[in-house]
């Protein structure tokens, strides 16, 4: 797995490469966390390089959304392979989260304004 984190328009993007799994989750959680710690808000979790994630991995989702949550902040998902969307369809994950087929799309899907 490679995290890369970009700001973009008062987000945070978090974009995941390759695989998400029991090997690398907790560190993903870590990583996620703190950035919320650090006072970010609005998180976009871009999926477009995304191969696979496990149930593991699914969990620092709900995990990241809940800490989000706790501090009035939001979670949306982008650029979701096919594969990938399977997977958080059959989980029942695309009723809980926001879905945009870009990072442009994902400004426009957080319920609060973003600060000016």
């Amino acid at each position: 797995m490679k995290l890369t984190m970009d700001k973009m328009d008062g987000m945070l993007i978090a974009c995941l490469q390759g695989v998400v799994n029991s090997a690398n989750a907790e560190q993903l959680e870590a990583e996620l966390a703190a950035q919320v710690d650090k006072g970010e808000r609005r998180v976009v979790l871009d999926l477009g390089r995304l191969d696979y994630i496990s149930s593991a991995g699914l969990r620092v989702v709900l995990l990241v959304a809940k800490q989000l949550r706790q501090v009035q902040g939001e979670l949306v998902l982008c650029e979701l392979k096919p594969h990938v969307r399977e997977v958080f369809e059959i989980s029942g994950f695309l009723s809980i989260f926001p879905v945009a087929n870009s990072r442009e799309a994902a400004a426009a899907a957080f319920k609060t304004a973003l600060p000016r």
